[in-house]
């Protein structure tokens, strides 16, 4: 992991579904959404709910059949209830059904940071872990006695446009983006009455980034505005004053945690919700399942918002929307519930590291492989980018931004309102995959090789003669093939030059009318 202090404000943009996939901007994970059953006052504890309210993940193999078509699949649907009271169901949002397209989840995770050091975990390293690379780098390049909270001043954000940002991420192809909030360290990008003098307004920017950024996403774009909040904060005296009580006390959520998510979603009503952080404390210290279904019952976001899974200890993988299980998690087959995606462009951080190297950043097409394997097998990619301390999305990291959207420009219909197919990825030639569009019924074959020989096999879809068709995205004519029997078919790729080619990185074959 990376090396940078952090101040984490962290965009998202977030992918959605196998349906909608979405190029997302954020510092940790991402977003997606289901149905969901709430009680008006929730308070038990979520591994009391039945073995049907819980949705818990079921072990994930690779599928022959499409899951839309057995509903004990549940991709998109969750439940939480509580004995004795009537829950209300909660539609999904439109905006992130299946039928509704949504771009790609290109998570560009944008965190702000103060100085770059080691990682975003930096204070927690040096302070609490005292690891020796840290405290040498702090002693060398600092002054005695400087502290975590002299950074405060030194992050400026004085170059922060938010109107670019807005730009950027429509640019990339992205549907919705999740700012975070506050990470683990507790500064908020807002004026929180909760974070008093360790806030963007009152040190530093002297600026309300989350309501600029959230004001400039919704006038400039089509983008879903969300935002990223940490749960538990390392050296908050409440918080470790609970942890040395087994949790047993609740200061810290009743007076901090808490009152920050009521304050967030009132005030900015995000559609999006991005918990992390439990702190190694379940979901009853928390009150999640009290939060949540205020904010699906009651909260002026009732109708639209989404949420992950991170709520408390056991939840992860488990209870929520959509599933975040681990960071850069990719099973690399079709699971039975949403599930996201969230990885890093910089390898080593999800922040900004100043002493960066080239070769630390995956290329385009290591994205574009990412996004088509995520999306083949029903998930979300989210991709995460670092900010400066100065508000910059640095060249490079806009650079590949824009690159996902010029892809996306191209092959969308590949990867919006699509679903998974029978099968995700070819049985006879790597790195194809597939993904179903209902509403054309169409099947998208992704492939990220160009054959040197022109022709490329296809071990999976089964041709009719006479009846089937290929097209190749970006090019107009229909292409020919031969039929393999139950050994699938083989395709004549057109001969084009580098500069004919339709893109860059990936291409993608229609086919129409096949078994």
């Amino acid at each position: 992991m990376a090396v940078t202090s952090s101040f984490v404000n962290q965009i998202k943009t977030h992918s959605t579904t196998c349906r909608s996939i979405q190029l997302a901007v954020s510092t940790s994970p991402a977003s997606g959404k289901v149905t969901l059953h709430l009680p008006r006052t929730g308070q038990e504890p979520l591994d009391a709910l039945s073995e049907q309210q819980r949705c818990p993940l079921r072990k994930g193999k690779h599928r022959l059949k499409n899951p839309a078509a057995d509903p004990s699949l549940t991709p998109f649907g969750c439940s939480l209830g509580a004995p004795g009271k009537t829950p209300r169901r909660f539609p999904a949002a439109r905006w992130i059904r299946p039928q509704k397209p949504s771009p790609l989840s290109l998570e560009a995770a944008h965190r702000y940071v103060i100085q770059a050091a080691f990682l975003e975990w930096l204070w927690w390293y040096w302070q609490k872990e005292k690891r020796e690379p840290y405290v040498k780098f702090m002693e060398a390049n600092y002054p005695p006695g400087f502290s975590y909270e002299d950074f405060g001043p030194l992050f400026t954000a004085e170059f922060f446009d938010p109107n670019q940002w807005a730009d950027i991420l429509k640019a990339s192809g992205a549907k919705y983006v999740v700012l975070t909030s506050k990470h683990h360290e507790g500064f908020t990008l807002w004026g929180s009455k909760y974070s008093w003098n360790w806030n963007a307004v009152d040190v530093g920017p002297k600026r309300d980034l989350v309501a600029e950024l959230a004001t400039s996403v919704r006038s400039r774009t089509d983008l879903h505005f969300g935002l990223y909040h940490s749960l538990f904060e390392w050296f908050n005296p409440l918080f470790l004053e609970d942890a040395t009580n087994v949790f047993k006390t609740k200061k810290f959520p009743t007076s901090k945690s808490l009152p920050e998510l009521y304050e967030i979603v009132t005030k900015y009503q995000p559609e999006i919700i991005w918990s992390d952080g439990n702190g190694n404390a379940p979901d009853t210290y928390w009150n999640s399942t009290g939060f949540l279904a205020w904010l699906y019952n009651d909260s002026p976001v009732r109708d639209t918002v989404v949420t992950n899974d991170r709520w408390g200890v056991g939840s992860t993988c488990t209870h929520g929307g959509f599933y975040t299980c681990s960071d850069r998690y990719n099973p690399g087959h079709l699971l039975p519930h949403k599930w996201e995606n969230c990885m890093t462009i910089d390898k080593r951080s999800w922040g900004y590291r100043r002493n960066a190297q080239l070769d630390d950043y995956l290329a385009t097409e290591d994205l574009v492989k990412q996004l088509v394997e995520t999306v083949s097998c029903g998930g979300n990619l989210l991709m995460n980018i670092g900010p400066t301390h100065d508000g910059r999305i640095a060249v490079i990291f806009e650079e590949r931004l824009r690159q996902m959207g010029a892809w996306l420009q191209v092959n969308g219909e590949a990867i919006y309102g699509t679903k998974p197919w029978r099968a995700q990825n070819d049985t006879v030639t790597p790195e194809v995959w597939y993904t179903f569009s209902p509403k054309e019924g169409k099947v998208n074959a992704i492939f990220l090789n160009w054959p040197v020989s022109g022709t490329l096999e296809l071990g999976e879809p089964q041709a009719k003669l006479g009846e089937t068709q290929v097209k190749l995205i970006g090019y107009k004519e229909l292409l020919k093939w031969v039929a393999l029997g139950e050994k699938g078919m083989a395709i004549a790729l057109p001969q084009l030059t580098p500069k004919q080619l339709p893109c860059q990185w990936g291409w993608t074959l229609q086919l129409t009318d096949i078994n």
